[in-house]
């Protein structure tokens, strides 16, 4: 499935890449290079209206990292997940903090989520 985007988005994705955050630059080094199961992810994803922070168009995947930016935006946060969600995709969300923390375990998550997706998948 192609993911619709708004192309004013493709320049500020850029940057938010450039400006690596630490949690997702972390979970990031797990990630990239198809190292997640043989999975590829993009960084920094233009989706619709939105940027989400991870996405594998493969697994209809996006994983969010919240971090302090998310404070006080909940209904934002709820409109962009049912957007996206809207489009088929899933929302693995995860706490900044557990992702400095505890990273082996999101990891850990993460795999377990596109285990379950790879070997009982969802039919269409």
């Amino acid at each position: 499935m192609k993911i619709q985007y708004d192309p004013k988005l493709k320049h500020r994705s850029r940057e938010l890449r450039k400006q690596g955050v630490f949690s997702e630059v972390l979970l990031w080094t797990y990630l990239k290079g198809r190292q997640m199961l043989g999975h590829q992810f993009m960084r920094q994803k233009p989706v619709g209206n939105y940027i989400v922070d991870f996405y594998c168009s493969k697994l209809q995947l996006v994983i969010e990292i919240d971090g302090e930016s998310h404070n006080g935006r909940f209904d934002y946060d709820v409109d962009r997940q049912q957007f996206l969600e809207s489009l088929g995709l899933t929302v693995l969300r995860f706490n900044d903090v557990d992702v400095k923390r505890d990273l082996e375990s999101v990891v850990m998550a993460i795999e377990r989520w596109i285990d379950g997706r790879v070997n009982n998948p969802i039919p269409p």
